[in-house]
């Protein structure tokens, strides 16, 4: 059985562009899919993982949506649709998405430099470091370090020792890494790097004047009715009010109680930190499918809230690359040609979504634990999206 919504309208104002905007979104209540949650407890059981869920959106209709397995190993508290995933690196495209805001209004541009953004920072750089552009570090070409190199200056231990605020976590994040040379010649080649992200978040902080959190609740969360999005792990300590993270351990599934050591460094949060419900990261999915179907028919609608311009950077990948700003993009026959995914996890949980803008269409599957050696949560991940592809895209004989 597939269960259907109808769009549902929802207002929105951008308050520093003035305009009102016509959003066409979903309600996330809907009933989940017997069909679905059939098939995500046989992924579930067969990979060992605690908790899975999944769901898919087409043209803002929710064809189907389940969550099966418990919030907790070893306790018989069942997931649900409702509840709250740890997303991680997912949280990148959104960062873009609340850069592109910026980007709309002026305020910053693509090939801004941290040279220019951080006049008073510039004199302590690395000359290197002065040039770097937003689009390179959004797109893993800045230069920036990856964890190793973190761990090998002996950056990473004292940010997991930090005892400040988010915003001053990434002050000083920053500060330490560009008083260095730069990992690679920035430009050069492709290093996957949470760091640049995090200096991209400062760059927004710097020119909007708010931490990377309030900007991005307040102009891309809210305004997408994306309530439930907020940062780290969901669930309180002593309370399975949230599904927890889990790690391996001997083969099964560990609980790690929610604290310090349940998610990487608050600093984080423009790189990995955002969580919410599976129905609010469809949204995400289904505003970027909508807005990537607009942009390749050039009817930019009424529903939109960026331009097409803007969409172009955050969707395209330059020739002969594969990253865009927060996405992969590839190519699947079922998705109709291009299609933009990513996955998250910060160790503790797995997330994956794929946005097929010439089907309009959003997938998305979370687990609340990461891979082990056999890598079981992102093959269940990987297996539900699958399903649901074969379900609802691929036309049957």
């Amino acid at each position: 059985m597939v269960w259907n919504m109808a769009p549902l309208p929802f207002r929105a104002v951008l308050p520093s562009l003035g305009l009102m905007v016509l959003l066409t979104t979903h309600r996330t209540a809907a009933a989940p899919s017997e069909e679905l949650a059939v098939e995500l407890e046989r992924l579930r059981v067969a990979r060992g993982v605690p908790a899975l869920a999944a769901g898919i959106v087409r043209s803002n209709n929710v064809l189907a949506i389940s969550a099966t397995g418990f919030r907790k190993q070893g306790i018989d508290v069942p997931a649900t649709t409702s509840d709250l995933w740890h997303v991680g690196s997912l949280t990148k495209s959104m960062t873009a998405t609340a850069m592109a805001v910026l980007v709309a209004e002026g305020r910053l541009r693509w090939d801004s430099t941290l040279g220019e953004v951080f006049p008073e920072t510039a004199p302590r750089m690395h000359p290197d470091w002065r040039t770097v552009t937003l689009s390179q570090l959004l797109r893993h070409r800045g230069g920036a370090p990856d964890q190793e190199w973190l761990q090998r200056e002996g950056l990473w231990s004292k940010i997991w020792e930090h005892p400040g605020t988010p915003l001053r976590q990434r002050v000083d994040w920053m500060e330490s890494v560009v008083t260095r040379p730069p990992a690679t010649q920035p430009g050069s080649r492709y290093v996957y790097s949470n760091t640049g992200y995090v200096l991209a978040g400062r760059m927004l902080e710097q020119v909007s004047g708010e931490p990377w959190e309030t900007w991005i609740r307040r102009r891309v969360f809210l305004p997408l009715a994306m309530e439930s999005a907020g940062f780290g792990v969901p669930a309180r300590p002593r309370y399975i009010d949230q599904p927890w993270g889990h790690r391996w351990k001997a083969g099964v599934p560990e609980p790690v109680p929610p604290g310090t050591d349940a998610d990487n460094p608050s600093g984080l949060g423009p790189a990995g930190t955002v969580h919410l419900t599976l129905g609010d990261l469809l949204r995400y999915g289904a505003f970027h499918a909508d807005a990537g179907r607009r942009l390749a028919e050039g009817t930019p609608g009424a529903g939109r809230v960026l331009g097409p311009s803007d969409f172009q950077a955050l969707h395209e990948a330059p020739a002969g690359e594969s990253d865009a700003f927060g996405w992969r993009v590839v190519r699947r026959d079922w998705g109709g040609g291009t299609v933009l995914t990513h996955t998250g996890s910060n160790t503790q949980w797995f997330a994956v979504l794929w946005v097929a803008p010439a089907m309009d269409v959003a997938i998305a599957a979370v687990t609340n634990i990461g891979d082990d050696d056999g890598r079981s949560a992102s093959k269940a991940t990987d297996e539900a999206v699958a399903w649901l592809v074969r379900r609802h895209l691929v036309p049957r004989p």
